[in-house]
């Protein structure tokens, strides 16, 4: 069959199968326990997926028990010829979603791209490139951005890469991207369902390059270093737990919590995480929630020595943790020690087990009941 045939196969661009192809393609596989997460009853995405097979537009490669879909080469140039602007970077040349690779380690990469990228789009946050300002190429040193981030778009390592000779200094990283909101810089991890590997050093070059590139260069009048931010996506809550309690493994080659982070949000790979990422993009319902939690409570205390975002009326410190930011929460844990006080954390009902292991015994809790507030800030 000729491209010009195989390209008439292609579904339309609002449809749930084009949805799917668009994923594969800029994550260069993606993982077959991902396609649940998408929009869709099961059975329709699973037709959806036959339908896509039978074309010859994908294909399922199942090795060391992982399963992902990715393009055939029909797919591929189909997808190039349709839509370039958005494609043809991701579809050409020698790229990791193009020329893609076997070993476990690296599809294990692939998946923990793809993963976060879900997350991202369903949180309605921008991925594609054609969605989004270009952001991430060489410019001059003297060069500054005349335009501002004003609706949250998300950029994969990849993307990074085309910085050039800078992205060179992040090499070993393990960041999967960086999330850019009007007001934050993230940069993005993903950890999965078990302990990753970590080298301090590396990440600090990864917040040196981000603050030099985002704060100093291209975006100084809108980010600024305390803008810069880091976010952790994993399977659970009992992920939060290991993650903040974690010595980094008997050669220090794991993930270890360094003090220097001073805000390392945690969310989970699923609706919660997504709705909560929503809320992290949006600083009118942020502000909003905090005045709700803040009613009957007076205003954060700089002059305390534990950290806070409230006083209630013993005059103890409170922490809204809603955002499981793990640096907070556990300078917040250790200061009550010290000091012999007690306090409160407010967060939502689905992380309160995970954070009570974690915590002393002078931590209270009061718990958000999630549904009742995806309902009135989601709805």
């Amino acid at each position: 069959m000729r491209i010009g045939q195989e390209k008439r196969t292609l579904p339309g661009r609002r449809s749930q199968a084009y949805s799917i192809l668009s994923l594969i393609a800029i994550s260069g596989e993606l993982p077959a326990n991902q396609i649940p997460r998408l929009s869709g009853g099961q059975r329709y995405k699973e037709e959806v997926i036959k339908t896509l097979r039978s074309k010859g537009l994908i294909q399922t490669y199942y090795k060391d028990k992982l399963r992902g879909h990715r393009l055939t080469v029909n797919g591929k140039q189909a997808l190039s010829e349709e839509n370039p602007d958005r494609f043809k970077s991701f579809l050409t040349g020698n790229t990791d979603t193009n020329q893609l690779k076997y070993a476990v380690t690296r599809r294990l990469r692939l998946h923990s791209i793809a993963e976060t990228t879900v997350t991202m789009r369903n949180a309605g946050i921008s991925v594609f490139v054609d969605e989004k300002p270009d952001v991430f190429f060489p410019t001059k040193d003297d060069e500054v951005f005349t335009f501002t981030i004003t609706t949250p778009a998300f950029y994969s390592s990849r993307e990074i890469k085309e910085l050039g000779e800078d992205a060179v200094k992040i090499r070993g990283s393990r960041t999967v991207g960086v999330l850019l909101t009007n007001a934050d810089a993230f940069i993005v991890y993903n950890t999965g369902v078990s302990m990753m590997k970590w080298e301090n050093k590396s990440e600090w070059r990864v917040n040196g390059l981000m603050t030099d590139v985002l704060c100093r260069k291209r975006f100084p009048r809108q980010y600024r270093i305390e803008n810069i931010r880091l976010l952790m996506f994993g399977g659970d809550m009992e992920q939060a737990y290991q993650l903040m309690t974690s010595k980094g493994g008997s050669k220090n080659g794991y993930f270890t919590l360094d003090k220097s982070y001073n805000s390392f949000i945690y969310l989970t790979s699923d609706h919660y995480g997504e709705v909560i990422l929503k809320l992290l993009c949006d600083t009118v319902k942020t502000n909003e929630l905090n005045r709700v939690l803040s009613e009957n409570l007076s205003g954060y205390d700089e002059r305390s020595l534990v950290e806070n975002d409230a006083i209630d009326e013993n005059g103890e410190p409170v922490l809204f943790a809603y955002d499981c930011d793990m640096p907070r929460i556990i300078r917040f844990n250790d200061m009550l020690q010290v000091h012999k006080r007690s306090g409160t954390i407010i967060c939502f009902d689905f992380q309160a087990g995970a954070l009570r292991r974690f915590c002393c015994e002078n931590v209270r809790f009061q718990t958000i009941d999630f549904n009742k507030f995806e309902r009135g800030f989601f709805p």
